[in-house]
Protein backbone atom coordinates (compact mmCIF):
# COMPACT_ATOMS: atom_id res chain seq x y z
CA UNK A 1 0.00 0.00 0.00
CA UNK A 2 1.29 3.67 -0.78
CA UNK A 3 2.06 5.33 1.85
CA UNK A 4 0.35 8.88 2.81
CA UNK A 5 3.47 10.66 0.98
CA UNK A 6 3.33 8.63 -2.34
CA UNK A 7 3.66 10.79 -5.28
CA UNK A 8 6.39 13.34 -3.35
CA UNK A 9 9.63 13.21 -4.29
CA UNK A 10 12.72 14.32 -2.24
CA UNK A 11 16.48 15.27 -3.76
CA UNK A 12 18.41 13.94 -0.47
CA UNK A 13 21.94 15.49 -0.44
CA UNK A 14 22.88 14.42 2.99
CA UNK A 15 25.25 12.13 5.01
CA UNK A 16 26.13 10.31 7.85
CA UNK A 17 23.06 10.45 10.63
CA UNK A 18 21.02 13.66 10.91
CA UNK A 19 19.91 13.95 6.98
CA UNK A 20 19.40 10.64 6.31
CA UNK A 21 17.63 9.63 9.33
CA UNK A 22 15.22 12.85 8.29
CA UNK A 23 14.85 11.86 4.83
CA UNK A 24 14.49 8.04 6.00
CA UNK A 25 11.62 9.18 7.78
CA UNK A 26 10.01 10.74 4.50
CA UNK A 27 10.94 7.51 2.80
CA UNK A 28 8.83 5.38 5.29
CA UNK A 29 6.03 7.82 4.68
CA UNK A 30 5.80 6.98 1.04
CA UNK A 31 8.10 9.98 -0.74
CA UNK A 32 10.61 8.61 -3.72
CA UNK A 33 13.60 9.65 -1.89
CA UNK A 34 16.36 10.15 -4.48
CA UNK A 35 19.89 9.79 -2.92
CA UNK A 36 22.07 12.28 -4.26
CA UNK A 37 26.15 11.03 -4.08
CA UNK A 38 30.03 11.22 -4.94
CA UNK A 39 30.97 9.44 -7.80
CA UNK A 40 33.12 6.29 -6.51
CA UNK A 41 32.80 7.62 -3.18
CA UNK A 42 28.86 7.99 -1.76
CA UNK A 43 27.77 8.74 1.63
CA UNK A 44 30.98 8.17 3.81
CA UNK A 45 28.90 6.02 6.06
CA UNK A 46 29.23 3.59 3.61
CA UNK A 47 32.60 3.01 5.42
CA UNK A 48 31.55 2.50 8.87
CA UNK A 49 31.83 -0.62 10.62
CA UNK A 50 30.54 -3.18 11.35
CA UNK A 51 30.74 -4.30 7.91
CA UNK A 52 28.28 -7.54 7.11
CA UNK A 53 28.36 -8.93 3.37
CA UNK A 54 30.11 -6.28 2.46
CA UNK A 55 27.38 -3.82 3.43
CA UNK A 56 27.57 -0.76 6.01
CA UNK A 57 25.41 -1.87 9.08
CA UNK A 58 25.14 1.88 10.03
CA UNK A 59 24.58 2.93 6.83
CA UNK A 60 21.77 0.28 6.06
CA UNK A 61 20.29 1.55 9.45
CA UNK A 62 19.74 4.60 7.88
CA UNK A 63 19.02 4.38 3.80
CA UNK A 64 16.37 1.95 3.72
CA UNK A 65 13.72 2.25 0.77
CA UNK A 66 15.98 4.99 -1.26
CA UNK A 67 17.36 5.35 -4.14
CA UNK A 68 20.83 6.15 -5.26
CA UNK A 69 22.18 8.56 -7.95
CA UNK A 70 25.60 9.66 -8.35
CA UNK A 71 26.43 13.21 -9.48
CA UNK A 72 29.61 14.90 -9.12
CA UNK A 73 28.14 18.66 -7.58
CA UNK A 74 32.23 19.98 -8.25
CA UNK A 75 31.69 19.97 -11.88
CA UNK A 76 29.10 22.32 -13.65
CA UNK A 77 27.54 19.10 -15.32
CA UNK A 78 26.86 17.79 -12.04
CA UNK A 79 25.60 21.30 -11.14
CA UNK A 80 23.33 21.58 -14.93
CA UNK A 81 21.56 17.96 -13.65
CA UNK A 82 20.82 18.15 -10.70
CA UNK A 83 18.54 21.65 -11.15
CA UNK A 84 16.92 19.90 -13.78
CA UNK A 85 16.21 17.18 -11.33
CA UNK A 86 15.18 20.01 -8.57
CA UNK A 87 12.12 21.07 -11.12
CA UNK A 88 10.61 17.76 -10.89
CA UNK A 89 11.10 17.96 -6.78
CA UNK A 90 8.88 19.27 -4.09
CA UNK A 91 11.90 18.68 -1.46
CA UNK A 92 15.21 19.29 -1.24
CA UNK A 93 17.00 18.39 2.03
CA UNK A 94 20.99 18.90 3.16
CA UNK A 95 22.99 18.58 6.01
CA UNK A 96 25.94 20.45 5.30
CA UNK A 97 28.22 23.20 7.43
CA UNK A 98 26.07 26.24 6.15
CA UNK A 99 27.75 27.89 2.93
CA UNK A 100 28.79 24.61 1.39
CA UNK A 101 25.62 24.70 -0.91
CA UNK A 102 26.14 28.66 -1.83
CA UNK A 103 29.84 27.36 -2.57
CA UNK A 104 28.31 24.90 -4.45
CA UNK A 105 25.85 27.44 -6.66
CA UNK A 106 23.08 25.57 -5.18
CA UNK A 107 21.99 27.51 -2.28
CA UNK A 108 18.18 28.28 -1.60
CA UNK A 109 18.29 31.76 -3.81
CA UNK A 110 19.39 29.74 -6.79
CA UNK A 111 17.31 26.57 -6.51
CA UNK A 112 14.09 28.33 -5.92
CA UNK A 113 14.47 30.15 -9.31
CA UNK A 114 14.46 27.11 -11.39
CA UNK A 115 11.68 25.71 -8.52
CA UNK A 116 9.89 28.26 -6.92
CA UNK A 117 7.11 25.84 -4.79
CA UNK A 118 10.23 24.05 -3.69
CA UNK A 119 10.91 23.17 0.23
CA UNK A 120 14.37 23.56 1.18
CA UNK A 121 15.32 21.77 4.15
CA UNK A 122 19.07 22.54 5.64
CA UNK A 123 20.01 20.64 9.04
CA UNK A 124 23.54 21.68 10.65
CA UNK A 125 24.63 21.94 14.11
CA UNK A 126 24.43 25.31 14.99
CA UNK A 127 21.60 26.86 12.11
CA UNK A 128 22.39 29.22 9.69
CA UNK A 129 22.23 32.00 11.90
CA UNK A 130 24.06 33.05 14.78
CA UNK A 131 27.85 33.51 15.67
CA UNK A 132 28.71 29.34 15.63
CA UNK A 133 26.42 28.99 12.48
CA UNK A 134 29.80 28.21 10.40
CA UNK A 135 31.24 25.84 12.74
CA UNK A 136 30.99 21.87 12.30
CA UNK A 137 29.25 19.82 14.71
CA UNK A 138 28.69 16.12 15.66
CA UNK A 139 26.16 14.49 18.14
CA UNK A 140 28.21 14.57 21.10
CA UNK A 141 29.11 18.70 20.55
CA UNK A 142 25.37 19.40 20.73
CA UNK A 143 24.61 17.46 23.34
CA UNK A 144 27.52 18.58 25.71
CA UNK A 145 26.53 22.16 24.50
CA UNK A 146 23.00 22.04 24.61
CA UNK A 147 22.93 20.39 28.45
CA UNK A 148 21.64 17.10 27.91
CA UNK A 149 24.76 15.47 29.06
CA UNK A 150 24.92 17.48 32.09
CA UNK A 151 21.32 15.79 33.22
CA UNK A 152 22.42 12.64 32.40
CA UNK A 153 24.43 10.10 34.77
CA UNK A 154 24.45 9.23 38.53
CA UNK A 155 24.00 11.78 41.26
CA UNK A 156 27.60 13.69 41.57
CA UNK A 157 28.94 11.90 38.60
CA UNK A 158 30.47 13.25 35.09
CA UNK A 159 28.49 14.44 32.21
CA UNK A 160 27.01 11.23 30.19
CA UNK A 161 26.33 11.04 26.64
CA UNK A 162 22.59 9.11 26.36
CA UNK A 163 23.54 5.22 24.28
CA UNK A 164 22.03 6.43 20.97
CA UNK A 165 22.31 9.73 18.78
CA UNK A 166 20.10 12.36 20.64
CA UNK A 167 22.04 15.34 19.08
CA UNK A 168 21.04 13.95 15.10
CA UNK A 169 17.84 11.97 15.70
CA UNK A 170 16.50 14.97 17.49
CA UNK A 171 17.07 17.65 14.41
CA UNK A 172 16.54 14.73 12.22
CA UNK A 173 12.86 14.67 13.82
CA UNK A 174 12.53 18.27 14.45
CA UNK A 175 13.25 18.74 10.48
CA UNK A 176 10.76 16.06 9.16
CA UNK A 177 8.34 18.28 11.33
CA UNK A 178 8.86 21.17 9.65
CA UNK A 179 9.02 20.09 6.21
CA UNK A 180 5.48 18.05 6.65
CA UNK A 181 4.12 21.40 7.95
CA UNK A 182 5.43 23.93 5.06
CA UNK A 183 4.01 20.84 2.37
CA UNK A 184 0.54 21.42 4.46
CA UNK A 185 1.37 25.24 3.54
CA UNK A 186 2.12 25.10 0.03
CA UNK A 187 -1.37 23.08 -0.65
CA UNK A 188 -2.61 27.07 0.15
CA UNK A 189 0.50 29.55 -0.68
CA UNK A 190 1.83 27.35 -3.78
CA UNK A 191 5.30 28.14 -2.41
CA UNK A 192 7.79 26.77 -1.21
CA UNK A 193 9.94 27.81 1.88
CA UNK A 194 13.36 27.32 3.33
CA UNK A 195 13.80 25.53 6.59
CA UNK A 196 16.89 25.97 8.96
CA UNK A 197 16.95 23.45 11.93
CA UNK A 198 19.92 22.90 13.65
CA UNK A 199 21.24 20.24 16.79
CA UNK A 200 22.00 22.71 19.14
CA UNK A 201 17.86 24.31 18.81
CA UNK A 202 16.85 20.56 18.86
CA UNK A 203 18.65 20.24 22.37
CA UNK A 204 17.57 23.27 24.15
CA UNK A 205 13.54 22.29 22.61
CA UNK A 206 13.90 18.72 24.19
CA UNK A 207 15.28 19.82 27.85
CA UNK A 208 11.75 21.64 27.56
CA UNK A 209 11.59 21.13 31.71
CA UNK A 210 14.94 21.83 32.75
CA UNK A 211 15.21 25.32 31.00
CA UNK A 212 11.18 26.07 31.99
CA UNK A 213 12.63 25.68 35.43
CA UNK A 214 16.19 27.35 35.31
CA UNK A 215 14.39 30.03 33.76
CA UNK A 216 11.61 30.59 36.60
CA UNK A 217 13.04 28.88 39.53
CA UNK A 218 16.74 29.88 38.84
CA UNK A 219 17.96 26.08 40.40
CA UNK A 220 19.86 24.40 37.59
CA UNK A 221 18.79 21.10 37.07
CA UNK A 222 21.34 18.30 37.72
CA UNK A 223 21.96 14.69 37.04
CA UNK A 224 19.73 12.61 38.62
CA UNK A 225 20.39 8.76 37.64
CA UNK A 226 17.04 7.34 36.36
CA UNK A 227 14.48 9.10 38.69
CA UNK A 228 12.74 12.16 37.89
CA UNK A 229 13.27 15.55 39.06
CA UNK A 230 9.46 16.30 39.96
CA UNK A 231 7.73 12.87 40.72
CA UNK A 232 9.37 10.00 42.98
CA UNK A 233 8.76 7.00 42.91
CA UNK A 234 9.78 7.59 39.37
CA UNK A 235 13.20 5.71 38.52
CA UNK A 236 14.86 2.60 38.14
CA UNK A 237 15.57 0.28 41.45
CA UNK A 238 17.56 -3.33 41.34
CA UNK A 239 15.49 -6.23 42.43
CA UNK A 240 17.35 -9.71 43.59
CA UNK A 241 17.73 -10.83 39.82
CA UNK A 242 18.50 -7.32 37.84
CA UNK A 243 16.41 -4.06 37.44
CA UNK A 244 13.07 -2.62 37.40
CA UNK A 245 11.55 0.65 36.45
CA UNK A 246 8.42 2.08 38.65
CA UNK A 247 6.35 5.07 37.69
CA UNK A 248 3.70 6.23 40.04
CA UNK A 249 1.37 8.40 38.20
CA UNK A 250 0.84 11.74 39.39
CA UNK A 251 -2.09 13.41 41.18
CA UNK A 252 -3.37 9.22 41.38
CA UNK A 253 -3.29 9.54 45.56
CA UNK A 254 -4.59 5.40 45.35
CA UNK A 255 -1.47 4.67 44.06
CA UNK A 256 0.47 5.44 46.29
CA UNK A 257 -1.31 3.08 49.06
CA UNK A 258 -1.33 0.14 46.72
CA UNK A 259 2.79 0.64 46.07
CA UNK A 260 3.21 0.38 50.30
CA UNK A 261 1.38 -2.34 50.38
CA UNK A 262 3.07 -4.50 46.94
CA UNK A 263 6.61 -3.67 49.00
CA UNK A 264 5.33 -4.15 52.75
CA UNK A 265 5.15 -0.73 53.83
CA UNK A 266 1.86 0.46 55.04
CA UNK A 267 4.00 1.72 57.80
CA UNK A 268 4.79 4.62 55.55
CA UNK A 269 1.70 5.09 53.95
CA UNK A 270 0.22 8.07 56.01
CA UNK A 271 4.10 9.73 56.51
CA UNK A 272 3.58 13.25 56.04
CA UNK A 273 6.77 13.35 54.34
CA UNK A 274 5.45 11.17 51.51
CA UNK A 275 2.15 12.79 51.23
CA UNK A 276 2.36 13.26 47.39
CA UNK A 277 4.85 12.84 44.47
CA UNK A 278 6.55 16.58 45.72
CA UNK A 279 6.85 15.70 48.76
CA UNK A 280 8.61 12.28 47.84
CA UNK A 281 11.11 14.23 46.01
CA UNK A 282 11.78 16.44 48.55
CA UNK A 283 12.26 13.81 50.75
CA UNK A 284 13.82 11.64 48.29
CA UNK A 285 16.80 10.42 50.73
CA UNK A 286 15.01 9.19 53.36
CA UNK A 287 12.38 7.02 50.87
CA UNK A 288 14.99 5.70 48.33
CA UNK A 289 16.55 3.55 50.76
CA UNK A 290 13.22 2.12 51.90
CA UNK A 291 12.42 1.05 48.57
CA UNK A 292 15.76 -0.35 48.03
CA UNK A 293 15.47 -2.71 50.51
CA UNK A 294 12.04 -3.83 49.69
CA UNK A 295 12.49 -4.18 45.92
CA UNK A 296 15.74 -6.61 46.42
CA UNK A 297 13.57 -8.95 48.15
CA UNK A 298 12.17 -10.56 44.78
CA UNK A 299 13.15 -10.72 41.31
CA UNK A 300 12.11 -8.47 38.55
CA UNK A 301 9.58 -11.09 37.11
CA UNK A 302 7.78 -11.26 40.53
CA UNK A 303 7.97 -7.47 40.82
CA UNK A 304 6.24 -7.00 37.38
CA UNK A 305 3.36 -9.56 37.99
CA UNK A 306 2.80 -7.90 41.25
CA UNK A 307 2.77 -4.29 40.16
CA UNK A 308 1.03 -4.71 37.30
CA UNK A 309 -1.81 -6.38 38.63
CA UNK A 310 -1.85 -3.70 41.16
CA UNK A 311 -2.31 -0.97 38.27
CA UNK A 312 1.38 0.31 38.77
CA UNK A 313 3.53 1.44 35.98
CA UNK A 314 6.39 -0.50 35.54
CA UNK A 315 8.82 -2.00 33.48
CA UNK A 316 12.29 -4.29 33.33
CA UNK A 317 15.78 -2.79 31.94
CA UNK A 318 15.82 -4.78 28.95
CA UNK A 319 18.87 -4.96 27.22
CA UNK A 320 19.00 -4.37 23.20
CA UNK A 321 18.52 -8.36 22.75
CA UNK A 322 15.94 -8.34 25.39
CA UNK A 323 13.78 -5.50 23.76
CA UNK A 324 14.39 -7.43 20.48
CA UNK A 325 12.62 -10.50 21.88
CA UNK A 326 9.93 -8.86 23.87
CA UNK A 327 5.95 -10.12 22.40
CA UNK A 328 5.01 -6.07 22.06
CA UNK A 329 7.64 -5.43 19.92
CA UNK A 330 7.12 -8.43 18.01
CA UNK A 331 3.07 -7.40 18.00
CA UNK A 332 3.96 -4.22 17.02
CA UNK A 333 6.28 -5.46 13.91
CA UNK A 334 8.92 -2.96 15.13
CA UNK A 335 11.73 -4.94 13.61
CA UNK A 336 11.99 -6.68 10.01
CA UNK A 337 13.84 -7.46 7.38
CA UNK A 338 14.81 -5.58 4.18
CA UNK A 339 16.26 -6.97 1.02
CA UNK A 340 19.38 -5.70 -0.28
CA UNK A 341 20.28 -6.07 -4.14
CA UNK A 342 23.31 -7.81 -3.32
CA UNK A 343 23.63 -8.92 0.02
CA UNK A 344 20.05 -10.51 0.95
CA UNK A 345 18.17 -9.72 3.59
CA UNK A 346 19.38 -7.81 6.99
CA UNK A 347 17.15 -7.00 10.30
CA UNK A 348 16.29 -3.33 10.71
CA UNK A 349 13.96 -1.35 13.11
CA UNK A 350 10.50 -0.54 11.28
CA UNK A 351 9.08 2.73 11.51
CA UNK A 352 6.96 3.80 13.85
CA UNK A 353 4.43 5.05 11.79
CA UNK A 354 1.29 3.23 11.90
CA UNK A 355 -1.37 4.91 9.92
CA UNK A 356 -5.08 3.14 9.08
CA UNK A 357 -5.55 3.61 5.80
CA UNK A 358 -1.87 4.62 4.34
CA UNK A 359 0.11 2.60 6.47
CA UNK A 360 3.96 2.15 4.35
CA UNK A 361 6.14 -0.49 5.10
CA UNK A 362 9.85 -0.34 3.63
CA UNK A 363 10.77 -3.60 2.04
CA UNK A 364 13.80 -2.40 0.44
CA UNK A 365 17.35 -2.14 1.95
CA UNK A 366 19.67 0.70 1.21
CA UNK A 367 20.52 1.31 -1.80
CA UNK A 368 23.93 -0.06 -3.71
CA UNK A 369 25.92 2.90 -4.39
CA UNK A 370 25.03 4.63 -7.87
CA UNK A 371 22.51 1.64 -8.04
CA UNK A 372 19.41 3.87 -9.58
CA UNK A 373 21.40 6.48 -11.87
CA UNK A 374 20.45 5.32 -14.76
CA UNK A 375 17.25 4.96 -14.31
CA UNK A 376 16.23 8.46 -12.75
CA UNK A 377 18.64 10.27 -15.69
CA UNK A 378 16.77 8.24 -18.14
CA UNK A 379 13.54 8.21 -16.52
CA UNK A 380 13.43 11.99 -14.87
CA UNK A 381 15.30 13.87 -17.56
CA UNK A 382 14.57 11.69 -20.71
CA UNK A 383 18.57 11.15 -21.02
CA UNK A 384 19.70 8.34 -23.35
CA UNK A 385 21.63 5.44 -22.73
CA UNK A 386 24.85 6.85 -24.76
CA UNK A 387 24.24 10.19 -22.91
CA UNK A 388 24.48 8.52 -19.39
CA UNK A 389 27.35 6.37 -20.29
CA UNK A 390 29.42 9.30 -21.57
CA UNK A 391 28.99 11.01 -18.05
CA UNK A 392 29.89 8.07 -16.74
CA UNK A 393 32.86 8.45 -18.95
CA UNK A 394 34.02 11.57 -17.61
CA UNK A 395 32.94 10.95 -13.45
CA UNK A 396 30.61 13.22 -13.53
CA UNK A 397 27.70 10.68 -12.72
Amino acid sequence: MAGPLAGIRVLDLTQVLLGPYATMLLSDLGAEVIKIERPGLGDVARGTGPIVRGVSIYFLSLNRGKKSLTLDLAAPEGVRLFLKLVKQADILVENFTPGTMDKLGLGYDTVRKHNPAIIYAAGSGFGQTGPYAPRPAFDVIAQAMGGVMSLTGEEGGPPVRPGVSYGDITAGMFLVIAILAALHERTQSRRGQFIDVSMLDSQIAVAENAFARYLNTGDIPRALGTRHPLMTPFQVFATRDGYLAVALRGGLKDQWPLFCAAIDRVDIIDDPRFSDGWQRTEHHADLEPIINAAMKTRTTREWLAELTAAGIPCGPVNDIAQAAADPQVAAREMLIEVEHPQAGKFGVANTPFKLSRTSHRATQAAPELGQHTGGILGGLLGMSKEAIDRLRDTGVV
